[in-house]
């Protein structure tokens, strides 16, 4: 066991609260309400595994919530201080200027994915996709003006077809693209302590989901080198809803459902953090074996993961809707019993908390 200190039991606030790091070589779901306290509470448990154990991990991170992980707060130990100093974190953003920018490689998408992006169907649309399976699109010489100038001036229908569907819907003209250049995905290979993807400021709807699946389908492709990975997918509704709302989306969701099934053996573990059972895809919810569960009001939320984690006792469950903020349910391999905590400080700062209402000015006449 690697024991994880993450807080106080609410039973008795003079015990610590537990888990066992080294069950994090499950896929664990993260749940609670908006206003829980559920990424605060994410943190503690991510600082603790980076304090306790060697494991690396990797967070898409859609709300910039952990843009500052290598940053500590004032109050804490110089030794703490010293010990994150010490780590390798890595964020790439995009919601500010800030370097190294988030970039990845169009030419590295699969070819079923590079068509999820530019919306091609196999059967409907078979000549462009076969077009673009035939392409040249090597990195090391890729370049966007003369890609789009050598199919515009291509002698097949469908190559020109395909090159002026690319350039209507401006997809090599993302802001996510490195073409030739470095890519996200060379720094995971390098296995940091922590790489996080500030994913949420890219303009076009499609980016973000882009951005994680040219990772995914990277990890995937590499699984049998069998470097251990920790998937931290922050608001993962994002990421694998039950019904996926464009191609891209119902790309990264197959990939997803394809590590949760079978990613364990190679060593590469979801985490998934949402508001609600229901946003998740059933086939990657359903593979989870560890559950953290803060405020939920729901009934039919509450019933869900009931129905998911039988495991969890029904009592307990039914506390739910009246944990207070940071306060939360730990069950499942991690947890030798189920056991209510009431979640500890954190070590670093968060980057996304609440904006406060400020009041209206008035003037004093």
């Amino acid at each position: 066991m690697i024991p994880l200190t993450i807080g106080t039991t609410v039973d008795a606030p003079e015990r610590p609260a537990v888990i066992d790091g080294s069950r994090f070589n499950r896929h664990t779901f993260w749940c609670g309400q908006s206003g829980s306290g559920k990424t605060y509470a994410l943190g503690v448990v991510l600082e603790q595994l980076l304090l306790q154990t060697e494991l690396p991990i990797a967070v898409l991170d859609p709300n910039a919530d952990f843009v500052r992980v290598s940053r500590t707060r004032d109050d804490v130990t110089p030794e703490e201080r010293e010990r994150f100093a010490e780590f390798d974190i890595r964020v790439f953003h995009s919601s500010t200027h800030e370097e190294p920018q988030l970039h990845a490689r169009y030419v590295d998408l699969s070819v079923r994915s590079q068509a999820a992006v530019g919306r091609l169907d196999p059967i409907v649309d078979e000549e462009e996709y076969n077009a673009l399976l035939h392409l040249d699109k090597s990195p090391d010489h890729f370049d966007k003006g003369r890609f789009l100038d050598t199919l515009a001036s291509s002698g097949d229908p469908a190559r020109r077809r395909l090159g002026m569907r690319i350039d209507n819907l401006e997809i090599l003209d993302w802001p996510l693209w490195s073409f030739g250049a470095s890519s996200v995905v060379d720094a995971l290979d390098e296995r940091p302590r922590v790489t996080v993807l500030d994913v949420g400021g890219f303009a076009h709807q499609a980016e973000p989901q882009a951005a994680a699946l040219c990772v995914l389908e990277h990890l995937w492709e590499r699984r049998m080198d069998r470097e251990p990975l920790l998937i931290v997918l922050d608001e993962a509704h994002n990421f694998c809803p039950p019904v996926p709302r464009n191609s891209v989306e119902a790309q990264l969701t197959e990939q997803l459902i394809q590590i949760a099934a079978e990613g364990r053996k190679f060593g590469l573990w979801l985490f998934l953090s949402t508001q609600r059972p229901t946003k998740i895809h059933p086939n990657v919810l359903s593979q989870c074996d560890n559950l953290g569960l803060m405020r939920m009001n729901s009934p039919r939320d509450l019933d869900e993961i009931g129905d998911v984690f039988g495991f969890v006792p029904q009592h307990l469950l039914e506390q739910s809707p009246t944990f207070r903020k940071g306060e939360a349910l730990f069950a499942g391999a991690f947890s030798d019993e189920p056991q209510l905590v009431r979640i500890g400080p954190r070590i670093t700062v968060e980057g996304g908390s609440d904006l406060s209402v400020e009041p209206r000015a008035v003037e004093v006449v």
